[in-house]
């Protein structure tokens, strides 16, 4: 059995700027196709609104996959980019449902107590803030170990994206309008659908020689 080594192109530094520049790039392209379809359909029924969204949220996490890659590329040779851009689409609209289930189905929760309510809440906001990295975990455990730290920084990255959002539109909200979300969301679960976010900014898998048997 032989084994070869593959020695990354760019360096750490430069991986990292590469990686914050074509992926911030490719979520913001991906953002604005659910982004159009939640202004669209802001006043649409929840059952024309819902599978929109969903399928937008698709291309995002597609788009958003597909920026990802191509800087993996570079740290891991023969990297699978067809199956990272699939899972990180599905998981955007896992994420996508998650954060509009508050609101497209308020009718049947709002009734519960809190005693139901908050623990469920909890429960969701970790699967949304889990959601993708876990989907791209499945891919990166099979080419590098301890990929497990994926999960932990695409969440923690998720919510210092959450952070800048809301510092950003908190202030040009009022009373008036409904609270701010990105694209269709649910204004109970603020960027519920916008799972690239934290994903912009954690950084690529680390870089250095992979063994490949």
């Amino acid at each position: 059995m032989t084994t070869s080594t593959a020695v990354p192109v760019l360096n750490r530094a430069a991986l990292y700027r590469v990686w914050v520049r074509t992926v911030t790039v490719a979520e913001f392209l991906g953002f604005v196709v659910p982004a159009c379809a939640g202004a669209l359909l802001a006043d649409a029924d929840a059952a024309v609104a819902l599978p929109v969204i969903l399928a937008a949220g698709a291309v995002e996490g597609a788009v958003l996959g597909a920026g990802q890659a191509a800087v993996l590329r570079w740290a891991l040779p023969r990297f699978p980019w067809r199956r990272w851009v699939a899972v990180t689409a599905g998981a955007a609209v896992v994420a996508y449902l998650i954060g509009m289930s508050p609101s497209t189905f308020a009718g049947v929760w709002q009734s519960w107590p809190v005693a139901v309510t908050a623990p469920l809440a909890l429960i969701l906001g970790v699967a949304l803030l889990c959601s993708i990295g876990f989907a791209q975990w499945t891919v990166l455990r099979r080419l590098t170990a301890h990929a497990g730290w994926w999960i932990t920084v695409s969440a923690v990255a998720w919510l210092a994206g959450l952070a800048v959002f809301l510092l950003v539109t908190m202030p040009l909200w009022h009373p008036a309008a409904s609270p701010p979300t990105p694209a269709g969301g649910s204004p109970s679960a603020p960027l519920p659908g916008s799972p690239g976010w934290r994903c912009s900014c954690s950084s690529p898998c680390r870089s250095g020689t992979q063994d490949r048997r």
